[in-house]
């Protein structure tokens, strides 16, 4: 296979093929960083997003994805949970090529809800499949609202030079 996956096809034809490299393209689609550079334990943490929606305190809040290419069941959803806590992150997001099964889904429901100080409410686990995310899905998370203000910085003044009969910009 050469080229990225297009379709489920192709993304099932990645995973069968190499289960680390889907993992990582799957990140992609969401725009997560991937946690690990090497094949190993990964604690439960594919990849993370950051996001920033508490212009008072500033802090970084932090979504982790777990990536699933093969069989997927509600012990997976658990354990994101349990990573969620773990990590004191905001979000958990898991992304699945499979759909998930009703206990998932319940299983999810059951985190409850982040809300951003601008009182939006945020599932806390969610679960998205390739599909869903080649129809333009995305993970449901608060805007980064970063209200800070800056020192407008003072306005260069060009100056031409002559330089060997050559008219510069400096």
């Amino acid at each position: 296979m050469l080229g990225e996956p297009v379709d489920l096809r192709g993304a099932r034809a990645l995973a069968a093929q190499d289960a680390y490299q889907f993992q990582w393209w799957a990140l992609g689609l969401v725009g997560a960083r991937p946690v690990e550079q090497k094949k190993g334990a990964d604690k439960g943490i594919d990849g993370r997003l950051f996001f920033h929606d508490d212009a008072e305190s500033r802090k970084t809040k932090q979504i982790v994805l777990s990536v699933k290419s093969g069989k997927v069941q509600v012990a997976h959803v658990r354990d994101l949970r349990g990573v969620l806590e773990r990590e004191n992150a905001a979000i958990g997001v898991l992304i699945s090529l499979e759909k998930p099964t009703q206990n998932m889904k319940t299983e999810a429901a059951g985190a409850g809800f982040y809300e951003s100080p601008w009182r939006t409410k945020h599932p806390k686990v969610q679960i998205l499949t390739i599909e869903e995310l080649f129809a333009g899905k995305k993970i449901d998370f608060p805007p980064s609202r970063d209200l800070r203000t800056f020192k407008k910085a003072p306005k260069a003044k060009k100056k031409p030079k002559n330089v060997g009969g050559s008219m510069f910009l400096f």
